[in-house]
């Protein structure tokens, strides 16, 4: 057994202290040892504790008075007070005091163990509360949670209520819909949000190489393995793991996922030993994944497997009310910067709202980045926006034929700068590097630009 959970012993009797940090330590706790109460303080402002065990009759401060001392400065530490004089009236000021239980001694080693659990059980309703809260606090501040559409809401709401539960999840949408956002959390509202958010996008790495980074290899695996390497489902261990784009994954590892889901254990590449992992499963897709068990390429049982609660994201063309939330977290965002907030003009906010978004909330942050670039004042306007968006002009009427070729190579160079731009973040200095500019000749044709 092996626990995050940090422990502070505090008693003068040396043997009694020993002892029962050695009986911890071998369950796996992280343990700490305090002679008296001024010690124990000292401890608590120099480490982060999260239980302390301490004797209630000491030379000096007693137990008591170190409860009201830790309370006063770490009032989230939980506390045990330790008496081989259990009394009610002891037990009561104790609980009175702040503390989590009471226990006498000698101590009972399975009690002890019992009750350190529903101490940690506790903890993490307490946590779990304050995250929840916090997140209906900031929810309008997260890009791709932003809005008060009953589409978004309705997706906010399942996604909250399968949080408390280790169930599998399926999020399904378009892509740049938000699947991993709504993962995180899902991930962040649960009893595991202390734990690892691991993501591994599964169409990115061949069949090999994927299924290398999902359960590890043994070193001499194969060509290259010099070494013995964890994969992600190890490193998820105790949180979740976000398997992105599962349709994709191939039917070799389709059924090694389907294993880790049924018996909770993997084996690593070239390894044979079985390795159990504690991990909740989150996947996304953007296919029809019915369609592709119709034709063979995706495993039925393990859809099912997958697919316990399903959360489908609507596409942004389908919330439009929240488009105009979206753009003002977005300016926010890459524009905070400004003397003056930037503004959205009524023209351009109406072509804006009036856009269906292919690309979904990606492409709304993609343009509101490229116009953060190259707006000449504190007003986004048409002129900012990308050609499709121009006025005049839809999305199949962009001019393809300059008039001139002087037309035609300006248009070029604005679109390779800006493409640029978006693949480095709007990191001015790699998209010149990418470019092979000097960073001045970056932002002497972007201010030439904003200048058109």
């Amino acid at each position: 057994m092996t626990s995050n959970l940090t422990i502070l012993v505090v008693d003068d009797e040396s043997a009694q202290r020993e002892m029962l940090a050695g009986h911890l330590k071998d369950l796996g706790y992280k343990v700490h040892m305090a002679s008296s109460a001024a010690e124990a303080l000292a401890k608590l402002d120099r480490d982060t504790i999260d239980l302390v065990l301490t004797d209630h009759r000491m030379p000096g401060a007693t137990g008591l008075d170190l409860l009201r001392d830790l309370k006063k400065r770490n009032p989230d530490t939980s506390v045990v007070v330790m008496t081989a004089y259990g009394t009610v009236d002891g037990a009561v000021a104790a609980i009175k005091g702040g503390a989590d239980d009471y226990l006498q001694k000698p101590i009972d080693f399975d009690a002890l163990e019992l009750l350190i659990r529903r101490v940690r059980a506790n903890r993490r309703l307490v946590s779990e509360n304050r995250r929840l809260r916090q997140e209906l606090k900031e929810r309008t501040s997260l890009p791709g949670i932003v809005g008060e559409s009953q589409a978004l809401q309705d997706v906010l709401s399942v996604a909250g209520r399968v949080a408390d539960s280790d169930a599998s999840v399926l999020i399904r949408g378009e892509s740049g819909t938000g699947k991993e956002l709504v993962a995180r959390m899902i991930h962040d509202a649960s009893a595991r949000a202390a734990g690892p958010f691991i993501a591994v996008n599964c169409a990115a790495l061949n069949e090999n190489l994927l299924e290398s980074e999902l359960f590890g290899h043994e070193k001499g695996a194969f060509t290259g393995a010099d070494r013995q390497r964890k994969g992600r489902f190890e490193a998820a261990d105790g949180g979740t793991i976000f398997l992105d784009e599962i349709g994709d994954v191939a039917a070799a590892t389709q059924v090694k996922l389907l294993r880790v889901l049924q018996v909770r254990t993997i084996d690593r590449v070239g390894g044979h030993t079985p390795i159990p992992v504690d991990v909740r499963i989150l996947a996304a897709t953007n296919r029809d994944l019915e369609v592709a068990i119709r034709g063979g390429s995706f495993r039925e049982d393990l859809y099912y497997r997958l697919n316990v609660v399903s959360i489908e994201i609507p596409p942004l063309r389908n919330r439009r009310q929240d488009i105009p939330a979206l753009i003002d977290h977005f300016i926010r965002k890459f524009c905070g910067k400004r003397k003056k907030p930037l503004q959205v003009s009524r023209e351009a906010m109406d072509r804006l709202t009036a856009h269906d978004f292919p690309g979904n909330i990606r492409e709304l942050e993609n343009i509101v980045q490229r116009a953060c670039v190259l707006t000449r004042s504190d007003l986004i306007t048409t002129e900012d926006l990308p050609l499709t968006l121009q006025p005049g002009t839809s999305e199949r009427e962009v001019p393809t034929k300059p008039r001139t070729l002087k037309d035609h190579l300006e248009r070029v160079e604005r679109e390779l700068i800006l493409r640029t731009l978006d693949e480095h973040g709007g990191n001015q200095s790699k998209a010149a590097k990418a470019l092979g500019i000097s960073e001045s000749n970056l932002r002497f044709r972007l201010a030439k630009l904003r200048n058109k």
